[in-house]
């Protein structure tokens, strides 16, 4: 893919040290229009109640590309994290009632004129222990995939046919790259990101700058997933493509295998299975309303699980179990069976159509479920108990959404205008929070 910004190509590493926060002191005013219930800024350097968003407190100045300019220090991505215990009730607008848990739609347009009066929520998240870092915007439509190969680059593709590249500590978008079709997902392994498109994968290897295209797929790629050296794209026509090939050796080699043939209608969700001692498996979701269960060795269909009444939007393996996720608006935990086979153990109603599961840990190490519902929303919920730790808001449909390294503490939500960097707070800050809060 050849990334470009202005008339010249760009793939370098751009942007240096972030720049110094803003001075605190001018955030502590109330924004004027604000109160009037006119303010249209977002972010608005001044406090939409009493309290700072933490949404609006990394604010910078925005660059040629459209994207915010800089983050507020330099750890990647990072900005001032929320620092309030579990039991923190002081008002302000980012941690409301259990009464007002909708966002006022209004507000999102900036015509809500009802002030502090407002039934409705006047934030982009509600909850604790996480903080919303920043915005970045570019793309054109709704973005369908975001990946970080652990490099200094974040990539984000949407329906507009490009993929950007994003500098991880100053959030400045360093390279587009067109690729000739609606992105459909992105996936990456090792220093291979691959994105999925009509009738192709592009591949393009991060270390040595070189691409490629994989024909076969009919119609839209909408899924992609990898195992040790396979490389699998579920399509439009519900087949699912693989490829060998090593992502750790860049001669650029890929051998097409079988597909696996068994879906009635597209695949739109892959993930793999990689246990130790156990049978290795793929699992794929489908508009055929089914998950099939196939063998990672064989490429044979083990097993075909149909509890779900729609589209099977997507999976995630975690520890021993396999969650899915259905516009029939239910989340459900399946668990092994004695016979080899796989069974719902758990499952959770929505009120709304669920769209990406994501896994994560926090920073104390607790499992946290991120949800995208497709009301605009993401859940975050933790496991096993599915209590609900917070939401995040957006104007237009979250599609992507995406996990930073382990221990960084970051996930991305990617939606119509852009996407989200949202971090989680440091298990220090949140007890010297609680401590102060409850000294006062």
């Amino acid at each position: 893919m050849c990334f470009h910004g202005g008339k010249r190509r760009v793939f370098n590493r751009l942007g240096g040290d972030s720049t110094a926060p803003t001075d605190s002191s001018k955030n502590q005013k109330v924004c004027y229009h604000w109160r009037a219930g006119k303010c249209n800024r977002y972010p608005c350097r001044f406090l939409h109640g009493e309290l700072p968003d933490p949404s609006t407190a990394a604010a910078a100045t925005a660059n040629g590309s459209g994207s915010l300019k800089r983050f507020s220090d330099d750890s990647g991505f990072s900005g001032p994290v929320a620092k309030r215990g579990p039991n923190y009730k002081n008002k302000n607008t980012w941690v409301r009632s259990k009464t007002d848990q909708k966002v006022c739609t209004d507000w999102m347009q900036g015509q809500c004129t009802h002030g502090d009066g407002c039934k409705f929520l006047h934030s982009w998240s509600l909850g604790e222990g996480f903080a919303l870092l920043n915005h970045l915007d570019g793309h054109q439509e709704f973005m369908t995939g975001i990946c970080w190969p652990g490099s200094d680059t974040v990539y984000s593709g949407s329906r507009d046919g490009a993929v950007r590249a994003w500098n991880s500590s100053s959030g400045e978008c360093v390279g587009v790259a067109n690729v000739g079709g609606e992105v459909g997902c992105m996936f990456s392994e090792g220093p291979w990101v691959f994105v999925g498109i009509p009738d192709a994968v592009k591949a393009w290897n991060t270390q040595t700058n070189s691409d490629l295209s994989l024909s076969g797929p009919v119609g839209q790629v909408y899924a992609l997933a990898t195992s040790d050296d396979l490389l699998l794209a579920g399509s439009q026509d519900g087949t699912i493509l693989a490829w060998k090939f090593n992502a750790f050796i860049t001669n650029n080699n890929f051998e097409a295998v079988p597909s696996l043939k068994g879906h009635t209608r597209a695949v739109v969700s892959l993930v793999v299975s990689l246990a130790a001692g156990a049978q290795n498996r793929v699992y794929s979701g489908s508009v055929d309303h089914s998950i099939k269960v196939w063998s990672l060795d064989t490429l044979q269909c083990l097993q075909t699980l149909t509890e779900h009444t729609d589209v099977v939007m997507s999976l995630l393996c975690w520890e021993q179990f396999l969650l899915s996720c259905s516009l029939d608006q239910t989340i459900k935990v399946w668990i092994g069976t004695n016979d080899g086979g796989v069974e719902v153990t758990h499952t959770r109603s929505e009120e709304h159509g669920l769209l990406v599961l994501r896994g994560m840990h926090d920073m104390e190490s607790k499992p946290v479920l991120l949800c995208v519902c497709n009301d605009n929303s993401v859940r975050l919920y933790d496991l096993p108990s599915f209590s609900e730790r917070g939401k995040i808001f957006a104007k237009q449909d979250i599609r992507a959404i995406a996990v930073g390294p382990d221990r960084s503490g970051l996930f991305f939500t990617g939606d119509g205008t852009g996407f989200k960097v949202c971090k989680w707070a440091e298990a220090e800050a949140e007890a010297e929070a609680e401590a102060i809060a409850t000294s006062s």
